[in-house]
């Protein structure tokens, strides 16, 4: 390990473990999830936020339209799942170089709390933003 006296190698040591964050930042957002063998998904990344009057889940899915989602609560678990279908299939283009995921994607996130009433699904930024507004007035 270089010591900061040494300023190109601690820079150089800084750039590696930079590049190494940002491999393994990459890895987390798009992972990969096996639900049957022969079937892979990916599992979009979520941000969730809670205060006294509704719970709101934000994932990240550009272009995925509401209407491709399937959105339902079980049992204190929101389960998220449709396609994000390849944007230029059938064009005649052959893919060079694919980095943004696509295919099923299916996504679990467990609710803080229950009785919880799902509203529709809004569309900002390239993120569904899903809230769901408490029954129970914010008790747990």
């Amino acid at each position: 390990m270089a010591h900061r006296t040494d300023s190109s190698g601690w820079m150089w040591s800084q750039a590696c473990d930079l590049i190494e964050q940002a491999e393994r930042m990459h890895r987390q957002f798009f992972r990969a999830v096996a639900t049957q063998p022969a079937e892979v998904v990916w599992e979009p990344p979520a941000d969730v936020f809670e205060d006294e009057r509704e719970v709101v889940v934000v994932l990240a899915m550009p272009g995925v339209r509401p209407e491709r989602m399937e959105v339902r609560s079980e049992g204190g678990t929101l389960l998220v799942r449709g396609v994000r279908p390849l944007p230029l299939a059938g064009s005649g283009l052959r893919v060079r170089h694919l980095e943004i995921p696509y295919g099923r994607f299916e996504r679990r996130i467990a609710l803080p709390s229950r009785g919880l009433q799902l509203q529709e699904p809004e569309v900002a930024d390239g993120c569904v933003i899903l809230r769901l507004r408490k029954n129970d007035g914010g008790a747990r």
